[in-house]
């Protein structure tokens, strides 16, 4: 695998890159970087690359691989093949499998099956057992092998004793307490998002304070625990972005995530019924779209993760009351947000390289991948203009419930190199 890619643009804020480039990869490492034209040699396959953007390889920080337990939704092999195919050279994988990720021979199941993919892949373990809210995970085992985040994702820790025990058994460590906030009684089965459309549907509503109280309990009790370090997982609400700008500006250790869709979509997008668009949190309103999108460009919201939640077709095909909540991403993520977010002007390429490749990492205390000679080879390349329509049949999950099927996009990713595999997109 050599490639010399010619006047590339490339983009790594962290190492105050922008600008046009020759690139040269020489057996997965990068072997040359330079304005001025590189010869390569014999062996080398040259790429003209006017069309393209070279940028750290993304990362997605929440991800739903299904195995062990659910793999006629997705497996590692089909996930972390999704992954390549839409651009990312990294993920974490969530722990509400079956059996949930709560011991360490679960992430050694999942270290090796993953241990030759295109990807690099790694877990979030269960803060309780079996994710049931009652009794803590062996934390300290988790984090010895090899565990960075913990969180009960799907459930919310609702009790504060376990919570405070967790942020003190993990105290002089660098790990990372994720929650997914929702205060379970008064979101008893929700099926949208609480509001006239949900009352015009006649369907039950999850009222954004459900949300924010939840994130206020914990960033209390966070306050009160000697300042942890902790994550929100897919905000959605204009109360939960003001939550987390007043908690950062009193200087507490907290980060939070955002997706995609709930940065493009409201709850509109159910309101055919559409099953692809039920979600966990629910879409919400065209105004707290708006706190998110301000939120996210001003870095109150630190980063972009897909909540890649694949369902069997079967599954979605139900009622709108019984079919299960969830939507994929890890295939149009980065579409989505070039053609929604950087190209209308709302965030900037650097922000995107920011919020989809650098914090994700930072969150788990991972090395940033570095676009120098000698380092290396670990990139996303994609061509920002090209224009593409969501086919979900090119997909490479199992999955294909998606909101965006039929869209027509501006931004396409092309290739994901890392680890000497050099991965070309589908889509």
């Amino acid at each position: 695998m050599n490639l010399l890619f010619e006047h590339i643009r490339i983009v790594h804020p962290a190492q105050g890159l922008d600008g046009r480039y020759f690139l040269w990869l020489r057996d997965g490492r990068i072997e040359a970087l330079s304005v001025e034209p590189i010869e390569g040699d014999s062996h080398t396959h040259r790429i003209p690359a006017e069309e393209l953007v070279a940028v750290p390889g993304l990362f997605d920080l929440h991800v739903h691989a299904r195995d062990p337990g659910q793999t006629h939704k997705e497996d590692l092999d089909s996930v972390t093949a999704a992954a390549a195919n839409g651009g990312f050279t990294g993920i974490c994988c969530m722990p509400n499998t079956e059996p949930a990720l709560d011991r360490p021979e679960l992430l050694a199941y999942v270290r090796e099956r993953t241990r030759t993919a295109p990807v690099e892949v790694h877990c979030c373990a269960a803060l309780t057992r079996g994710r049931r809210g009652e009794e803590l995970a062996p934390l300290l085992e988790l984090y010895a092998a090899g565990a960075r985040m913990f969180s009960d994702d799907g459930t919310w820790l609702a009790s504060a004793e376990l919570l405070r025990r967790a942020f003190r058994y993990l105290e002089g460590t660098d790990a990372l307490i994720a929650q997914h906030c929702q205060e379970p009684t008064l979101t008893v089965d929700f099926a949208i998002n609480e509001g006239i459309l949900s009352t015009r549907l006649g369907l039950k509503g999850y009222p954004a304070v459900a949300e924010e109280i939840a994130i206020a309990r914990d960033l209390l009790l966070a306050s009160a625990c000697g300042n942890p370090r902790y994550h929100v997982q897919h905000i959605s609400t204009r109360g939960a972005v003001e939550l987390i700008r007043i908690a950062k500006q009193r200087g507490l250790r907290v980060s939070c995530e955002v997706t995609p869709h709930h940065l493009v979509l409201t709850e509109e997008a159910v309101a055919e019924f559409d099953t692809n668009a039920k979600m966990n949190p629910p879409l919400r309103t065209q105004a707290d779209v708006e706190a998110l999108r301000e939120a996210l460009a001003e870095g109150t919201i630190d980063c972009i993760a897909t909540d890649h939640a694949p369902h069997a077709l079967h599954e979605k095909l139900q009622e709108f009351s019984q079919a299960p909540l969830g939507v994929i991403g890890l295939e149009t993520a980065l579409g989505v947000v070039l053609t929604k977010l950087v190209h209308t002007g709302i965030i900037t390429l650097e922000r995107l390289v920011e919020a989809m490749a650098i914090a994700p990492r930072q969150l788990l205390g991972l090395p940033i991948p570095r676009i120098e000679p000698g380092a290396e080879a670990n990139l996303t390349i994609f061509a920002p203009d090209e224009e593409w329509r969501v086919e979900p049949e090119r997909f490479r999950s199992k999955a294909r419930n998606t909101p965006f099927a039929g869209w027509e996009l501006r931004g396409k990713p092309r290739w994901t190199i890392y680890r000497q595999h050099l991965w070309e997109s589908s889509l």
